[in-house]
């Protein structure tokens, strides 16, 4: 009998931890990862190139064109110049027309996709001769390199959060999950729409959050570096990622040598991004500069943040200075930030971490300085990793996440394939096999009726079917409005300021219900036994 029970311990234990045999493919293969994985992967690619098909951000707009010229000048420049000549402003580099400001590893990055496109067409990205240079065959290979980086960095890091995920002993709806992460209409939009590069930072992001799930603290901290070498908005999941480790350094035995180590490997992974800026101070502080323009105010476009929303009530930018609105953003952010953090801190978990990244990125979404309509994508990321725990959340965070960047995408001429991958997101989430083809009509997001505590009484009403219908309702009035009428002549942008408020609404209720469920967790007796689990 005893030598039975060891057998079942070990079959059990053999079943959920991670793979890392000899041959992990057949074990992918047994549990029907890697059949699901690779026809999603395929399907996703499909409609990516479908979406490159479409317009792109400035197409035919001269004279600074859009996101898709500076995405193709940084590939001129770093192709063409020294590292050290790429943030600096001279006669053969004017950053008055798009000048690099982003971090060195999106630098190599663009002079990695430059040599591609000089390869094959050398005119797209000729010193001087190629601005505003707009081909067939240039889009093409653009869109191809966007592609390439998508496939070779997000994808394998959504497998590896999957791999991960799936073995701490969660739901077992993996080809759902993988399609909600793959297919996530925001981001696909963005990138192959609108033209950007998110899928690295956001790839690395998710390896590394995979990383830290699976006890890998040192490859987490270079993974999450990596990221933030390559946009600095990834310093969005910055409080998360520091709290956790932190909270977990401290309940090691010697918790003073985890922090060395860990500290470390990023002063290590930051000083071989930055090496060729690290000759001089002055050479540092030069990129730095390019990578904070607070010269463009507190806010630019119609975000749906707090200091563009409250600008119809406060004028900022003429009330106070930069310097001062620098101050009170960076004080809005850290004191938003931090209930998440110290949850996190005194009670480090998986899951409380996840939540931890979507309270994070909220936070700075919501008040730090220059946010833009396409850093939504960052709260959404996390979001998407929960899919399987806050499958209505994401239904309802995505809706109007798209619609706080609908202005942006019609002025680039994306309705259609708006309109055709919301539609696509909407079936996929109703599939069958996941949980959102089984939600029922509870009143609140992610349908828990265990238990009464205070943010159930939140969502019970904030996010009340009758509530929601709403606010659903004035969205889709909202977009027929946009595209059918033009606002008066002395309030030229009172559409967009309205799609602004709605969606800063929905924004701030998320924040609340968030965090207090972050909250939670260390409080309900279950999820502590669920945690014993995930740490």
């Amino acid at each position: 009998m005893k030598k039975k029970g060891e057998m079942k311990k070990v079959k059990i234990v053999e079943d959920k931890v991670n793979p890392e045999n000899d041959d992990p493919w057949s074990w992918l293969v047994q549990k029907g990862i890697k059949p699901s994985f690779l026809c999603i992967s395929i399907f996703a690619l499909l409609v990516r190139v479908a979406i490159g098909l479409h317009p792109y951000s400035g197409a035919n707009t001269p004279p600074k064109f859009g996101d898709y010229e500076a995405q193709r000048h940084w590939m001129e420049i770093t192709l063409n110049l020294p590292p050290r000549d790429w943030y600096r402003n001279s006669s053969v580099n004017d950053l008055s027309y798009w000048g690099l400001d982003y971090p060195p590893l999106t630098g190599y990055q663009s002079y990695i996709h430059g040599v591609f496109l000089e390869t094959f067409d050398p005119d797209s990205v000729a010193l001087f001769t190629s601005r505003g240079y707009e081909s067939y065959l240039g889009k093409l290979l653009m869109r191809w390199t966007v592609l390439s980086s998508d496939v070779l960095i997000f994808f394998p890091a959504v497998l590896y959060f999957v791999l991960v995920y799936r073995g701490m002993g969660q739901k077992s709806d993996v080809a759902w999950h993988v399609a909600m992460i793959l297919l996530s209409p925001c981001l696909i939009l963005i990138d192959h729409g609108h033209f950007q590069y998110n899928c690295i930072s956001l790839g690395l992001t998710t390896a590394a959050v995979a990383a830290a799930l699976s006890q890998k603290d040192l490859v987490a901290s270079v993974l999450y570096c990596l990221a933030l070498n390559h946009k600095q908005m990834s310093a969005y999941f910055a409080p998360a990622f520091f709290s956790y480790l932190l909270g977990r350094c401290l309940r090691n035995k010697n918790p003073l040598l985890e922090v060395s180590k860990l500290g470390l490997m990023v002063i290590g992974t930051f000083a071989i991004v930055w090496w060729p800026y690290l000759h001089s101070k002055d050479a540092a502080l030069g990129v730095l500069s390019r990578l904070a323009p607070f010269e463009r105010g507190i806010y630019e476009d119609y975000v749906a943040n707090f200091w563009c929303t409250s600008s119809m009530l406060v004028k900022w930018k003429k009330l106070y200075t930069t310097q001062s609105l620098r101050i009170f953003s960076l004080v809005a952010t850290l004191l938003t930030c931090l209930p998440s953090m110290v949850q996190q801190v005194l009670s480090p978990s998986s899951k409380g971490f996840l939540y931890g990244l979507l309270n994070s990125s909220f936070s700075f979404y919501l008040f730090s300085f220059q946010v833009h309509e396409k850093s939504i994508l960052l709260p959404l990321l996390p979001l998407s990793l929960l899919a399987l725990e806050e499958p209505r959340s994401l239904l309802w965070l995505t809706h109007f996440a798209m619609f706080s960047m609908f202005p942006l995408l019609h002025r680039d001429k994306l309705v259609l394939a708006y309109v055709a991958l919301y539609a696509l997101f909407i079936l996929l989430y109703f599939a069958p096999g996941g949980p959102g083809g089984r939600c029922n009509g509870s009143k609140t997001l992610d349908h828990s009726q265990k238990t009464k505590k205070g943010w159930e009484f939140l969502s019970s009403i904030a996010f009340h079917p009758l509530v929601t219908g709403f606010f659903f309702l004035c969205s889709l009035i909202l977009h027929v409005i946009y595209l059918t009428m033009h606002p008066p002549n002395k309030y030229p942008f009172l559409f967009e300021a309205a799609i602004m408020l709605l969606c800063f609404s929905q924004f701030v209720l998320f924040t609340l219900y968030f965090n207090s469920k972050q909250w939670m967790l260390s409080k309900h007796p279950t999820s502590k036994n669920k945690q014993k689990k995930l740490v």
